[in-house]
Order: C-alpha cells, then sequence, then structure tokens
C-alpha cells in the first residue's frame, strides 16, 4: 500500500455474547472526537467498547469507553498541528498542543514520535504501555499496521481485519 492509498477510518469494537465484534463508523467520525465517544457510548458491550481510528499514514487514536470513563490515546502529538480529531484528543487530555517552536523541535528528529493518553487503555487486555509505546512509536508502520498489530494482540484480530476489509476493499 502506497501514502496515496492511506485512508481514514474509525472502527468500534465490542464484545457481544462472549465473542469480539468490529463495525465501521462514519467517515466523519474521524475529525469529531466528541461524536466518536458519543458512538461508542451507544454501543452496548460486555467489556467496554473500544474504538481504534486512523487518519491517513499520520496518526492513529485508540479510545475505550467504560461506562461513564473514556480513555484515549493519540499516537502523535505533533499531528495536533494539522488534524482536527488530534488536536481534540489533546484538548480532551489537557494537554496542551506544542507551539510552533516545540512543534519544531519535536519534529526535528524524525524518528522521534510522542503519543499522549493513557499507555495503558489495554493493559487489562493483554498489551502493556511498553508495547503500546514501541508500536506506536514504529515509523515504518502505517496507522492500520498499528491498529492491526494491537487488534491481534488483544484478540479481535478477525473481526478487525473484516472490518479493514470493507474500507480497503
Amino acid at each position: 500500500m502506497t501514502d496515496e492509498d492511506a485512508l481514514d477510518f474509525a472502527i468500534v469494537v465490542y464484545r457481544e455474547d462472549e465473542c469480539w465484534q468490529a463495525e465501521l463508523l462514519p467517515v466523519t467520525l474521524t475529525s469529531d472526537l466528541q461524536g466518536l465517544i458519543h458512538a461508542l457510548k451507544q454501543q452496548p458491550s460486555e467489556s467496554g467498547t473500544i474504538g481504534l481510528v486512523a487518519v491517513g499514514d499520520e496518526f492513529f487514536v485508540a479510545l475505550r469507553v467504560l461506562g461513564d470513563r473514556v480513555d484515549v490515546f493519540l499516537s502523535d502529538i505533533a499531528a495536533s498541528w494539522d488534524f482536527p480529531l488530534a488536536r481534540q484528543v489533546l484538548e480532551y487530555l489537557d494537554v496542551p498542543v506544542p507551539d510552533e517552536e516545540e512543534l519544531d523541535e519535536i519534529l526535528q528528529d524524525e524518528e522521534t514520535v510522542l503519543p499522549a493518553g493513557d499507555l495503558s487503555i489495554f493493559a487489562d487486555l493483554g498489551l502493556d504501555e511498553m508495547e503500546l509505546g514501541i508500536l506506536s512509536g514504529d515509523i515504518d508502520l502505517l496507522p492500520e499496521d498499528v491498529l492491526s498489530s494491537i487488534a491481534a494482540r488483544l484478540g479481535f484480530s478477525e473481526p478487525f481485519e473484516r472490518a479493514i476489509e470493507s474500507v480497503f476493499g
């Protein structure tokens, strides 16, 4: 897949009858954090609802809704300058959007990606903070590849891949 082929997508993942299910959400939610949270809260689930969003080949966002609790993880804070969803995530997390000087410092080392949010978002499901940090910091992986790895580690690879197939054909 080339950079031009990278698409935006949002997927909701939930457990029903002790089986993982995944469904594609409207692409408009890839730029609307509150709409995304609302959509995840609407989905009944036995163990909370997971939202996985990829924005092109730039970054991803992972969300987890457990009752009234909403945990959010952003793979790259530098995306907040160019993408509404990344900016909204930082605002939601009460993390300041980097100013131009800070952004230049971040981008100076092209090998560095700075995530924000809850690195332990999936720790109780078997993906610890260190592993999520390593995955999100791998600049050679596209966001959908990282999300696919997360899905595999958490045990819902098949439904996730079916939902991805509906995006990429």
